[in-house]
């Protein structure tokens, strides 16, 4: 598998458990309607721990572009694999979300409410505000972006072979699945977190071009596009100037 394919792949099962633990919760008569803020946010957690437990060792799991913009900009990450990375990511948000509608297909069609639909594809802000919106998405990627720049392999040599490594293997991937946890928890209450582009605007396109009625809502869709990388940006210059 090449690094493409992981980032396609990776993207693509994140949004698949993710958005479908929305569709879980608030699509009609599922068996899990209604079960609350806390279930989307541990699913969604788990849902980055999949993704990146199989994307993590080929491509190292970017799976989102405020990810990989943020790393470009810190020097960790070639620009010239960027657009690639990019486009995957892209194109696994997009077949995740078909994936999402194609499984809950019954229940989108008895769900009345519009809003309900367009939330298990996209984010939107619970009180609309062009500037806080902005600013929550910033500060959510921010979080996100800079604890990664910390986050550390385990370091441990061994006397017989000093050249062996000796890793978590999976486990690996439970760092970024806490975070992405706590900051839904914490920061997911104002705009639902997109915290990555990709997550939103892929699944968004895939509203408005499947068979779900309602509106879109293009006049918000920049916002979770914009704050992210903003985000990502600010915490890889941060990083830069702390370091």
């Amino acid at each position: 598998m090449n690094p493409f394919t992981a980032e396609l792949i990776g993207t693509m099962l994140m949004i698949l458990l993710g958005n479908g633990v929305v569709a879980n919760v608030v699509l009609k008569n599922t068996k899990g309607n209604n079960s609350g803020w806390i279930v989307i946010t541990t699913a969604w957690a788990l849902a980055v721990f999949v993704g990146v437990t199989v994307a993590g060792p080929v491509s190292g799991a970017h799976l989102n572009p405020a990810v990989t913009i943020g790393l470009a900009v810190a020097g960790k990450f070639s620009w010239d694999l960027a657009p690639s990375y990019i486009a995957a990511q892209m194109l696994g948000a997009m077949l995740g979300a078909f994936l999402v509608w194609l499984f809950n297909k019954d229940h989108f069609a008895i769900t009345e409410d519009e809003g309900a639909k367009l939330a298990c594809f996209s984010t939107g802000p619970a009180i609309r505000n062009t500037f806080s919106n902005l600013v929550s998405e910033i500060i959510g990627a921010f979080v996100l972006v800079f604890v990664i720049f910390h986050f550390s392999d385990p370091n441990i040599s061994l006397t017989t072979d000093p050249t062996a490594k000796v890793g978590l293997g999976s486990v690996g991937a439970l760092p970024v699945t806490l975070l992405v946890w706590a900051i839904g928890l914490s920061l997911g209450g104002t705009t639902g977190y997109a915290i990555n582009p990709a997550r939103d605007l892929g699944p968004r396109i895939m509203h408005a071009l499947l068979p779900v009625k309602g509106s879109s809502d293009w006049g918000y869709a920049w916002i979770p596009i914009v704050g992210p990388i903003l985000g990502s940006i600010i915490a890889a210059v941060l990083y830069g100037i702390l370091k």
